[in-house]
């Protein structure tokens, strides 16, 4: 008989993940079987990161964490990376930072017209010169409908080009920098100052994925222009691979409830939020961590 090991929504939880049939065809599980607010038996941890390589993203149905608690279990798969920039200062963003829709005044805001904002396709911290390799996404509070976030699999989304396409962008490298959707707006002087803190790098636009050894497309909203290519010629390459990567066969849409912890791979997933809410009436409150990656190769 299997131990206990924690409680999940007052059940006892059992040792061992369980691992669900697969969600859709761009990926994902549910892992059932696992309280993760306590440290994971090894025997777990191996299974999660199996499934994890092998569906791209997992989901954990109704957990209860505090932020130091999620910390702890996305260390278990990594180094955590702090959260760096200004809206950071004052608050505990080194453990797990706040994904909200809330304003200065604690009121809902409706931030779905910025082109900055998480409702664009985009894969988090492309920006850097070592991106993450996953990130948790935690649900604290969410509307009483809509509030989705899509998953887009850029590793089903190469597989399927032509091969004339593969061989086109095969060596190719993409420009990212933060506010690179601004374009010739520029985004005010918040922006342009962090913009300068953040100079911009280069990743392969097709990226093999360090564990599985999968190839996949690697853009979204933070890419620039493709180095060596007309800017217009390239910008319009990267909006054509990023339809084809969005288009509904690739596409998952996680319909979150509270307590839902997801784990997702930045290698080979594009994610957005889904403006499909009262976004200026109901509050969406997450808690996110990122895992820091390797250098895209």
């Amino acid at each position: 008989m299997p131990q206990a090991a924690g409680t999940i929504n007052g059940a006892a939880a059992t040792v061992g993940a369980v691992i669900g049939p697969r969600l859709s065809a761009a990926g994902g599980v549910v892992i059932t079987g696992v309280d993760v607010s306590q440290p994971l038996p090894p025997a777990s941890k191996e299974r999660i990161l199996a499934a994890f390589l092998d569906n791209q993203f997992v989901v954990f149905r109704g957990q209860s964490l505090t932020r130091e608690q999620q910390f702890a279990f996305s260390s278990c798969f990594g180094e955590v990376e702090p959260h760096r920039g200004p809206a950071a200062a004052g608050k505990r963003y080194g453990v797990a930072h706040v994904i909200s829709n809330l304003g200065a005044d604690g009121r809902p805001v409706d931030r779905s017209s910025s082109p900055v904002s998480n409702y664009h396709w985009h894969t988090d911290k492309s920006y850097y010169a070592v991106p993450p390799m996953l990130t948790t996404l935690y649900a604290i509070e969410m509307p009483s409908a809509g509030g989705d976030t899509e998953f887009a699999n850029t590793a089903a989304g190469y597989a399927a080009l032509p091969p004339a396409t593969r061989r086109r962008i095969a060596g190719l490298r993409v420009v990212f920098r933060w506010g690179a959707a601004f374009g010739e707006a520029g985004g005010g002087a918040a922006a342009q100052a962090t913009m300068r803190e953040r100079p911009p790098v280069d990743h392969p636009l097709v990226r093999t994925h360090p564990d599985t050894g999968a190839k996949a497309l690697y853009l979204g909203n933070h890419a620039s222009h493709i180095q060596g290519l007309p800017e217009a010629e390239g910008r319009a390459l990267l909006a054509e691979l990023l339809g084809h990567a969005t288009q509904p066969q690739f596409v998952y849409r996680h319909r979150w409830r509270a307590g839902d912890l997801v784990m997702w791979d930045n290698r080979c997933l594009l994610h957005r939020a889904v403006a499909n809410y009262e976004m200026g009436r109901e509050r969406r409150i997450l808690h996110r961590t990122v895992v820091k990656g390797t250098v895209p190769v």
